[in-house]
C-alpha cells in the first residue's frame, strides 16, 4: 500500500496523515479550501508524544483525489455520507479503513465504494491546535478487522495495520474487529455523553467514586449497561470498557461531542448512546441510563433550533407569540 488517502483531517485524521506521510505518499481530502491550502503550503507538524514536520499534498476537490490502494476515513460519524461519497469510487481497487466512533459507518463506506472494507476503532486521541499542526496525546492502538458482509481478507487488515505501525502509530490487525469496536462504543457513549450533558473534559471527575454524588458512580452505571447490552448481542469485548475510562480520565481530554455542543453543532449521538439504545430495543431488553442521556442530549440539539426559530418572536405583554 503505497499511495494513501485520509478522509478528512481533524485530531485523528491529521494524525494518520502525519505519520503515514512518513511512509507512503498521502493525500488529505478536506472540505474547506483554505485547509488544503495550508496544508499544500505548510504541510503538517505534530507535537506532544511524537516531534516531526511532513509535507504531504491535500484537495478539497474529490476530482483531485487520485486512486488510491488504502484509505482512511476519519471524519465524524455524521459526516461519513457527505465526505465520502464523492470519492468513494477513487478506492474500488483498493482498501478503505472507518476509524469512527460508534457503529454503522462501515455500511455507510459500502455503499459508495466497491474497494475492500476494514472495520476500525481507535483510541489514541489528539488536540488539534490548528489546520498545520496536531498534539499527539494518547498513543494506544487502532484495533481492525475485516468487515464481515465485504468478506475483506485478514491478509489485507494486516498489510493496512503493518503500514500504520511502519508510520509510528499502534495497530493491531484482529480477525473479528466487532469486540473491540463494542468495548469502544461503550465507552465512548458512556463519556461523550456525560461530557456533553456536563461540560466537563474527560477528567479524573469521571472515574470518582469516593462520593455519593460522584460522577464516576454514572459512568460505571452507563459502562455496566452498555456491557449488557453488548453481552445480549453476542458480543464479547476486547477490552474493559471501565479500565478505558480509568485512563482516558487521566487526560483531561474534551471529547468531541463536548465541541460539539459548545459549539452548538449536530453530535454524533445517534451512532453512539442511540446504538445502544437501539440495539437494546432490537434484543428486547432494557437500557434506561443511554436511551436517557440518548434523549437528553436530542432534546439539547432540539433547543438550539428551537431559539433560533424563536429568536425574532415578538414579546407582547411579556408573551412571546
Amino acid at each position: 500500500m503505497k499511495r494513501t488517502c485520509i478522509v478528512g483531517c481533524g485530531a485523528i485524521g491529521s494524525l494518520y496523515a502525519a505519520h503515514l506521510a512518513r511512509v507512503a505518499e498521502v493525500w488529505a481530502f478536506v472540505r474547506r479550501e483554505d485547509h488544503a491550502l495550508a496544508l499544500n503550503r505548510d504541510g503538517l507538524r505534530v507535537s506532544g508524544k511524537h516531534e516531526f514536520h511532513v509535507s504531504l499534498k491535500a484537495t478539497w476537490r474529490a476530482a483531485e483525489v487520485p486512486d488510491c490502494d488504502f484509505a482512511i476515513v476519519a471524519t465524524k460519524a455524521r459526516q461519513v455520507e457527505e465526505s465520502f461519497a464523492p470519492v468513494g469510487h477513487h478506492f474500488d481497487q483498493g482498501v478503505v479503513l472507518s476509524a469512527q466512533n460508534g457503529l454503522g459507518s462501515e455500511e455507510i463506506i459500502a455503499e459508495h465504494t466497491r474497494g475492500q472494507i476494514i472495520r476500525g476503532t481507535t483510541f489514541m486521541s489528539g488536540t488539534r491546535h490548528s489546520d498545520t499542526h496536531v498534539q499527539y496525546e494518547l498513543d494506544t492502538a487502532t484495533w481492525m478487522g475485516p468487515f464481515e458482509p465485504r468478506h475483506t481478507p485478514f491478509s489485507f487488515v494486516k498489510e493496512a495495520a503493518d503500514l500504520i505501525v511502519a508510520g509510528g502509530l499502534k495497530a493491531e490487525a484482529l480477525h473479528d474487529a466487532r469486540p473491540a469496536q463494542w468495548s469502544k462504543l461503550i465507552f465512548n457513549a458512556s463519556v461523550n455523553a456525560v461530557s456533553a450533558l456536563t461540560g466537563l473534559p474527560h477528567s479524573p471527575h469521571f472515574a470518582d467514586e469516593s462520593r455519593p454524588s460522584s460522577l464516576g458512580h454514572l459512568l460505571h452505571k452507563l459502562i455496566d449497561e452498555g456491557k449488557r447490552v453488548a453481552k445480549e448481542a453476542g458480543v464479547e469485548l476486547h477490552e474493559d470498557p471501565w479500565e478505558m475510562n480509568k485512563i482516558g480520565a487521566m487526560t483531561n481530554h474534551p471529547p468531541s461531542m463536548l465541541y460539539d455542543v459548545r459549539h452548538e453543532l449536530p453530535t454524533e449521538v445517534d451512532f453512539l448512546s442511540g446504538a445502544i439504545a437501539c440495539e437494546a430495543r432490537r434484543s428486547g431488553i432494557p437500557a434506561p441510563l443511554h436511551t436517557a442521556v440518548y434523549q437528553l442530549i436530542k432534546g439539547k440539539e432540539a433547543s438550539w433550533n428551537y431559539r433560533n426559530e424563536n429568536k425574532h418572536a415578538v414579546v407582547e405583554n411579556g408573551v412571546a407569540h
